[in-house]
């Protein structure tokens, strides 16, 4: 008679994760039930508003992250100064057509300036380029002419990151690829695939060899209507615009900071960015990410959790025209020798989580993906390569810190983005909080277990 052999199959999860998913249990019953940050972004987004680099409103908005980040239990807030570009709009941008072939006709644009570009007017034809290699083989019919970019969002891709990352070139370098030969002026079509008329600005850049020409982001409404227009007739458009750029203003990169018990020189940073553009009131860009920043700061103190390794919590200076906040916070770090082990970065909207993206190596993402059954009850189970943030990319630039990228579902972020309707009714309670709770827990995990 043959033996029969009965398996006892042991679960894999030990006492370690079964304490660690009860923890991390705590972390989201806490912040779903007495989350803060919903009710920080409605003070950041109506009391304060936008928050434009160089701008009183941004530091207004600091002074309140320095008082918040104390408020909500952090050893030490230290205000880290950093030089930031002042560009400031002026009033009065607009855009219309006055002219189709010999008619006089009115039709007002909806436009808004390019942010950094210099004030200009025009009174010029518009020429409708689909892409730079139009322009490159009708460079001929370009001068004393208004460029007009109509390149859209393709559709196609799934990732609206990847279609504003594909048309994002005619914001930042158009006005100049349309200046060196000739153009009075450059119209761009908004960085959208929305429905709405909404037109959104964004930083752009002149290359200094060429003339500096005013630059304006059209609403796509309106962007189809001109390019309609303009492939049967002959338009003559009416421009102006007043934005001027400054002297370098004073700012702060507001860190927030728990000290390591065990590895204090090895340090987490967490981050949005707190600067925003000068219309709406920055409430997905990025004004969920901040508050979220401070939710990860709060849940851990009131749930009475000592570190390992040193937390850092950053509202960062200048993440939409310079940059100047995320790379006088990694210069100090390489200056100061410290060893920044991870940094996490929530700059992509206050929608429901879906994932992360992450900047590592292979073993180091094998290991993360390890914890997908922690993450995956909250809903950012999805764990892959991608990259991190704007903010935190100089840190793995200059000390090799691994990144990762909050990512919620991105396909409303694009209609809010850089315009006028990023507003505080914008953004969900609860979708918010959701993903301040999956920040944290990915902040626990690797403060945990490194990496």
């Amino acid at each position: 008679m043959k033996k029969i052999l009965f398996l006892i199959f042991i679960p894999l999860f030990s006492t370690a994760q079964t304490n660690d998913a009860a923890f991390i249990k705590k972390i989201s019953d806490e912040i779903l039930v007495n989350g803060k940050a919903y009710d920080w972004l409605y003070h950041l987004t109506k009391k304060i508003g936008h928050r434009l680099s160089g701008s009183t409103a941004y530091n207004q908005a600091s002074a309140w992250g320095e008082k918040t980040m104390k408020e909500a239990g952090a050893d030490k807030v230290i205000m880290q100064e950093c030089k930031v570009p002042h560009w400031n709009r002026g009033n009065g941008d607009f855009a219309k057509v006055v002219q189709v072939n010999s008619k006089k006709e009115v039709i007002e644009l909806n436009a808004l300036a390019l942010g950094n570009s210099n004030g200009g007017s025009a009174n010029a034809e518009v020429i409708v380029i689909q892409n730079f290699e139009e322009l490159e083989k009708r460079k001929d019919e370009v001068k004393g002419k208004i460029v007009f970019y109509n390149y859209g969002f393709n559709q196609s891709f799934v990732e609206t990151f990847k279609a504003y990352g594909d048309a994002g070139k005619y914001r930042q370098m158009g006005a100049s690829r349309a200046a060196k030969y000739g153009a009075v002026a450059c119209l761009i079509r908004s960085l959208s695939g929305s429905t709405d008329n909404f037109p959104h600005t964004g930083a752009m850049r002149y290359n200094d060899s060429f003339p500096k020409i005013p630059a304006l982001a059209l609403g796509l409404k309106d962007a189809d209507r001109l390019n309609e227009l303009a492939s049967k007739n002959k338009i003559i458009v009416d421009l102006e615009t007043h934005g001027k750029m400054f002297e370098d203003a004073i700012a702060h990169n507001v860190i927030g900071e728990l000290k390591g018990s065990e590895f204090p020189n090895e340090y987490i940073t967490v981050g949005g960015h707190l600067d925003s553009w000068d219309v709406g009131e920055g409430a997905h860009d990025d004004g969920a990410g901040c508050v979220q920043t401070m939710e990860v700061l709060r849940v851990l103190k009131t749930l009475n959790y000592t570190p390992k390794r040193t937390l850092r919590f950053v509202l960062f200076a200048n993440e939409e025209n310079g940059l100047r906040g995320g790379n006088v916070y990694a210069t100090k770090a390489l200056e100061n020798n410290e060893q920044h082990i991870f940094a996490l970065e929530s700059d992509a909207g206050g929608f429901t989580p879906r994932g992360f993206t992450f900047k590592a190596s292979e073993a180091q993402l094998q290991k993360i993906q390890t914890w997908k059954h922690l993450l995956a009850p909250y809903g950012a189970d999805k764990l892959e390569m991608g990259g991190g943030g704007a903010d935190i990319g100089p840190l793995n630039e200059k000390l090799k810190t691994v990144l990762a990228g909050f990512r919620p579902d991105g396909q409303r972020y694009f209609d809010f983005h850089h315009t006028a309707n990023d507003v505080f009714e914008s953004v969900n309670r609860r979708e918010l909080l959701l993903g301040a709770v999956n920040m944290a827990i990915l902040i626990y995990l690797v403060d945990q277990f490194g990496l």
